[in-house]
Formats: structure tokens, sequence, C-alpha cells
């Protein structure tokens, strides 16, 4: 019954106990820059340590993980080199530039088609920290 009386005139307990509140309430409204760069980076640790562990996870498909990504890039460079040579061609032969041009032409959209794949493979094998902004703009490119 005093607390409550305390409270009601203003005692000095209470307003203790108000101002205490409302400073806790006002701190856990506003979210720092310092704590945004602390979850941050505990996210970027948190995924880190996950690919860190599915690679270990998934050790034994390294060889074919390695077999894929090699015949994909390979079939990109290939059609890449392809285009680049007959685009090259297509100067110097007269007769055949335009089937020349047209075949680059063909080439070069087809390993333009491969670009995300290839992004994602290089990624992969040279950029894992960065893994999912890269995934996420292949992943994008390839719905187009």
């Amino acid at each position: 019954m005093l607390n409550f009386l305390g409270k009601l005139f203003g005692a000095e307990k209470a307003l203790t106990g108000i101002v205490t509140g409302a400073s806790g309430a006002l701190d856990a409204l506003v979210y720092t820059e310092e704590e945004k760069a602390e979850a941050a980076a505990e996210q970027r640790s948190e995924a880190r340590k996950m690919v860190v562990a599915w690679m270990q996870a998934t050790q034994g498909q390294n060889l074919a993980r390695r077999l894929i990504a090699l015949a994909i890039t390979a079939t990109w460079l290939a059609m890449y080199l392809t285009a680049s040579l007959a685009s090259m061609l297509a100067v110097w032969v007269g007769q055949y530039t335009e089937k020349l041009l047209a075949s680059a032409g063909i080439a070069r959209d087809l390993a333009g088609d491969m670009n995300p794949a290839v992004m994602l493979i290089l990624a992969f094998y040279f950029a894992a920290p960065h893994m999912g902004e890269i995934a996420k703009t292949a992943i994008e490119r390839m719905k187009r």
C-alpha cells in the first residue's frame, strides 16, 4: 500500500524505477551502427563456418565436382575461342565472311548463356567466403 502511495505521489524510489525502465526501453529501441556491425560480423563468421563444414562433409565428391567444373568451363572456353577465331577469320576470308560472323555470333551467344554457371564455378573455387553474394547475382542472371 505504501509502495502504491509512493508511486502515486512520485517518491524517489518510484521515480528511479520509472527512469531505469524508460532508459532501458529507449536503449532497446535504438540499434546502433556498432551493434549492426557486430551482428553483420557474426553473420559472416557463421556463413564461413557453414561453407567450411559443408566442404568437409562433401569431401568425397571433390573429384566429381572438379570434373563437372572442368567440363562446363572447357565448354564455355571452347565456345568463346571459337567465336573469337571465327570473328578474326571473317576479316581474312572474303567469301565466307557472313557465315563466319553468323557462326561467331551463335558461339558468342551460347558462351554468354553459360556465363552465370562459369561465374559460380570460379567463385566456388576462388572466392568461397563471398559465395552468397555471387550466387545470388548468378541465379538472378540465370532466371533471365
